[in-house]
């Protein structure tokens, strides 16, 4: 407990814990845990989870939520993270009902059983993959994305046809209560459920034995969750985090490049968002021009007082203002800032800040960033890039800027990350048909389009026989002409198979 309250983000500002206490909320202790499962576990056993029609149904009235309180929604987001409203549309309730209407275009089809060939050892037989729900499922969310990342994986979920309980994040207070509000009237609770807290009912939802975990969060708490699920064999999917490198080579529209690294990093949360760049590697030549450019790029974006910019979220905490000041603050690399650098500790505000020729053994490179601090190292060749990057650990995310063929090929081969993508960044997320999830410590297991119905499934391995066509070969009494008839059969020997049908022996 004392190792998970270290660990798991439970601090708030005061706003929010006076938001908390103004609301009564039933105590959610072992035995109310005890009492959830026990309903869970009635509704999914009744088989109107598994339905086509209830699924339909409740990803219907999803899209009708997202649709019928979007201002709620963004006044939520504005209140949490002073998040811009653009980017809560285009970034939150946008990528979610895009979810939902591809979850309801395709369901009939990921529901659809899969036919797969037999082979000669079955003949005759027909075979199926037949995709089923697990049972009930834990989906315990982020505060950066609160809205998205607490219903992007429930629309799998539900299109599976689990029962579901959402743990949405308590650092995002008010987006925690409008889910907690909107769910409970919008879907069916009987079988979807929100569990609103902190550690404590984190820890009790934790002592259930659940049929899958879905964790969106950063690597400690990942531990704690996977800890956990080992108790009870249950299987889990860790959506992490990580240190993602940008590479920049030198042959390229660098207004493009430095825009788009820019949209990523600091137009995508502020840095707050698990594929947000995190660092950048680029030649010592190149460096400069690359500096300036984002310079001027951010002053377009973002104008000369980027501290008090409104299109730039804030600083989600006070612990976490504290952890980026304390990187920025650095020994090692506080003589290396070359733009930005204000901060505001009474609005949570840190201005976009540019570090050049950060050591690699600095504090603000052992750890993912998460805000809007960029550090950018340099190498004497753009190839040295996959060293630095190959001794850390597996990032979520990898970008590259290049017109080279070759490099780009080198790029794919040799980075291994939760995914790729080259002369842009953060855009893989809204691919439907590629998974979303990361490698190594920066997760396991993968999401979105049928990627999520099929995390939330199991593949049912199903043959189908008839009675005729029942060899007298595979039943005692073992004979040496069953076995050469065996022998020929599983090696395919045709020639075999007429010796010893007919009793020959092979010349």
């Amino acid at each position: 407990q004392l190792y998970f309250d270290c660990c798991y983000h439970s601090s708030t500002t005061e706003r929010k814990l006076e938001l908390m206490a103004t609301e009564k909320k039933e105590v959610f202790d072992a035995e109310a845990g005890a009492a959830m499962m026990k309903e869970l576990r009635s509704t999914f056993a009744s088989g109107k989870t598994k339905t086509h029609q209830w699924r339909v149904t409740q990803l219907q009235s999803l899209l009708r939520l997202a649709e019928d309180h979007e201002k709620d929604i963004v006044d939520a987001l504005r209140s949490d993270l002073a998040k811009p409203e653009l980017e809560s549309f285009v970034h939150e309730i946008a990528m979610m009902k895009a979810s939902c209407k591809l979850a309801l275009k395709e369901l009939d089809h990921w529901m659809t059983s899969e036919k797969v060939k037999t082979s000669i050892t079955t003949f005759p037989s027909s075979a199926e993959i037949v995709s089923e729900p697990l049972g009930v499922v834990l989906v315990i969310s982020a505060w950066n994305y609160p809205f998205l990342l607490s219903l992007d994986p429930v629309i799998g979920a539900i299109a599976a046809g689990n029962a579901v309980v959402l743990k949405p994040s308590e650092i995002a207070a008010t987006t925690s209560s409008l889910l907690a509000k909107y769910l409970g009237e919008y879907l069916d609770s009987s079988a979807i459920k929100v569990i609103e807290g902190a550690v404590p009912e984190t820890s009790v939802l934790l002592e259930q034995k659940w049929d899958k975990i879905f964790y969106t969060g950063n690597g400690k708490v990942g531990r704690v969750v996977l800890a956990a699920a080992a108790k009870h064999l249950t299987p889990v999917v860790l959506e992490l985090g990580g240190k993602s490198p940008v590479i920049v080579d030198s042959n390229i529209n660098l207004k493009v490049a430095t825009r788009r690294i820019i949209a990523g990093k600091w137009g995508g949360n502020n840095g707050q968002a698990c594929v947000s760049p995190d660092y950048i590697i680029t030649t010592k030549d190149y460096a400069p021009k690359l500096v300036d450019a984002l310079k001027t790029e951010l002053k377009n974006f973002y104008g000369d007082d980027q501290l008090n910019s409104k299109d730039l979220s804030r600083i989600v905490s006070s612990n976490h203002f504290a952890r980026l000041i304390k990187l920025l603050d650095d020994d090692k690399v506080s003589g290396k800032v070359v733009h930005g650098g204000q901060r505001d500790e009474s609005n949570l505000k840190i201005a976009p800040t540019i570090l050049l020729d950060v050591p690699e053994d600095s504090l603000i490179m052992t750890e993912e960033i998460f805000g809007p601090l960029l550090p950018i190292l340099t190498v004497d060749r753009v190839e040295d890039s996959y060293k630095i990057i190959s001794s850390r650990s597996k990032p979520l995310a990898a970008y590259l800027f290049t017109n080279n063929k070759k490099l780009k090929e080198e790029f794919v081969r040799n980075v291994s990350a939760g995914g790729l993508v080259t002369n842009d960044t953060t855009l893989h997320l809204a691919v439907h048909t590629l998974p979303f999830g990361g490698v190594g410590e920066s997760g396991m297991g993968a999401y979105h389009g049928k990627f999520s119905f099929d995390a939330f499934s199991h593949k049912k391995a199903v043959l189908h026989r008839s009675f005729a066509g029942d060899a007298p070969a595979r039943y005692p009494p073992y004979t040496p002409g069953k076995l050469r008839f065996l022998k020929a059969l599983l090696n395919g020997s045709i020639l075999g198979l007429i010796c010893a049908l007919f009793g020959w022996s092979k010349a």
